[in-house]
């Protein structure tokens, strides 16, 4: 944009009050750029940013779908009595899991699933066991949560995904 509107870094600088540094963080992604600030340094140039938000299907494998289907119906189970009720099997997996594993991303995962169990932290549980981000699909690689679904639940979780 700066190119085709002949804007340098200094003329966006003086004309958005961002200081030139900051500028040129943004353009080498070092720094954070929010909506926001993006929308201010473009009006400067003449232009406004538009956001649009749809949804679109996450590529995953067959795995990663899986065992994101698994671990979404215990999400829809997970609740404080639920975990409490859990505690046990997930420590015991936890300590099986930390002698087996090696490796990044792996030995970061169980060191966040730790943390999150030991802080009872289940808004972070949920969004883990759900989510689609690269961080929870990594998380779920190593996850601690086998044998707390019931096994006809497991089964037909695993025949709908396929």
């Amino acid at each position: 944009m700066m190119v085709g509107t002949g804007t340098t870094q200094s003329d966006l600088s003086r004309l958005s009050g961002v200081r030139q540094p900051s500028i040129s963080g943004f353009l080498s992604e070092r720094v954070h750029l929010s909506d926001d600030q993006l929308d201010r340094l473009l009006s400067c140039m003449g232009r406004r940013l538009e956001v649009v938000r749809r949804p679109v299907v996450p590529q995953l494998t067959r795995s990663e779908r899986r065992s994101w289907q698994l671990h979404r119906q215990l999400s829809a189970r997970l609740n404080p009595s639920s975990f409490e009720q859990w505690q046990p099997t997930i420590d015991r997996n936890l300590d099986r899991l930390r002698g087996r594993v090696t490796g990044q991303p792996h030995e970061r995962s169980l060191q966040r699933w730790r943390d999150l169990v030991d802080q009872r932290d289940l808004p972070a549980l949920h969004r883990v066991l759900a989510g689609l981000d690269r961080g929870s699909i990594e998380m779920r690689e190593v996850s601690p949560m086998s044998g707390l679904l019931p096994d006809d639940v497991s089964r037909d979780v695993l025949e709908l995904a396929g």
